[in-house]
């Protein structure tokens, strides 16, 4: 009787469960890892969950594993777990992380945008944790130093701070509910100006783009490029609705003498709406684009794209690169 069964029969850890080609699946994919229930999950189970998908990446698993405890042991891992690296994320940074983080900084930002000050201080603490969620998502292929951190870091938090400020007093004399949509506008900006400066190596240096069968061909900028524009695109939609829609809630809604009666509760209620808008658009947006990302072999630079033709001829049509999230 040996200590170590192997793995069930064509079962590959690995595999995506759900077809990562469809909008449909990568939600689904999205919606798993990026459950909010395993930042609560205890460290050592995390550790667990790590051996047990290392094992079985190596064929051996301890006896009496389900199919099903597999799978949540991946999960667990894809939730905490590094992609590129393997290395346990700092809690704040993790996508599953996303829903309470977010919402708590959506909701104070919608909530307290009427002063300066307040204004100031929610963005500043929205980049911050931007910063953090950024940093440990990076492409960990293309190592970021400190100083270029505190750069993107400082230039995100004053575009967001600027945008803020001065859409701030421009809607003085704007319909109220303008005044409103001032977070997601600094949100918005904020995005454009933080993504691409804490992934500038990428920009700098390209990332590794490969074949359809993961052998690598070279970097390439406009790859990057490409993928961080994507992720641009998906930070902003997954603040999109809940900035944009709960507003318009919130003005019908404070119109009511009952709501007016509960000023108090206003600032909880706004968080606890971004939660539901949250809990389905962090997953719907990262579901956008799928994460290994293609490029057309015509759109690769030159010099790539001559080398790639030189070595394989047309046997590569599209190359292929981690997109980030």
């Amino acid at each position: 009787h040996t200590e170590m069964a192997t793995v069930p029969l064509g079962f590959n850890i690995d595999a995506p469960r759900w077809d990562q080609s469809t909008f449909v699946g990568r939600l689904k994919h999205f919606l798993n890892i990026t459950d909010p229930r395993t930042v609560l999950v205890p460290e050592e189970e995390l550790d667990r969950a790590k051996a047990l998908v290392e094992g079985c990446r190596a064929g051996l698993v301890p006896p009496g594993n389900s199919r099903e405890q597999l799978l949540y042991a991946k999960k667990l891992y894809d939730s905490a777990f590094h992609p590129d690296s393997g290395e346990k994320m700092n809690l704040i940074g993790r996508m599953s992380f996303q829903v309470p983080g977010g919402m708590a900084l959506t909701g104070c930002m919608l909530q307290f945008y009427r002063t300066v000050p307040a204004v100031v201080f929610w963005q500043w603490v929205n980049q911050s944790f931007n910063a953090i969620v950024n940093y440990t998502n990076r492409n960990a292929a293309s190592p970021i130093s400190l100083r270029q951190i505190g750069v993107a870091y400082i230039t995100a938090t004053s575009a967001a701070l600027a945008t803020a400020v001065g859409l701030n007093l421009y809607t003085k004399r704007a319909p109220p509910l303008l005044a409103r949509w001032v977070p997601f506008a600094a949100v918005a900006a904020a995005n454009c100006v933080n993504i691409p400066m804490m992934r500038q190596q990428e920009i700098i240096n390209g990332v590794t783009v490969t074949d359809g069968d993961n052998n690598e061909l070279g970097h390439s900028r406009r790859a990057a490029a490409k993928g961080i524009v994507q992720v641009v695109v998906s930070r902003i939609t997954m603040a999109a609705p809940g900035m944009i829609i709960l507003p318009i809630i919130m003005e019908r809604l404070e119109k009511f003498p009952f709501m007016q009666r509960i000023r108090v509760l206003h600032g909880p209620l706004q968080v606890l709406l971004c939660g539901g808008f949250l809990l389905f658009m962090v997953p719907a947006a990262c579901a956008l684009f799928p994460q290994r990302c293609s490029l057309a072999l015509a759109d690769l630079e030159p010099e790539l794209r001559d080398s790639i033709v030189a070595k394989h001829g047309d046997k590569v049509p599209y190359v292929y690169f981690n997109k980030g999230l």
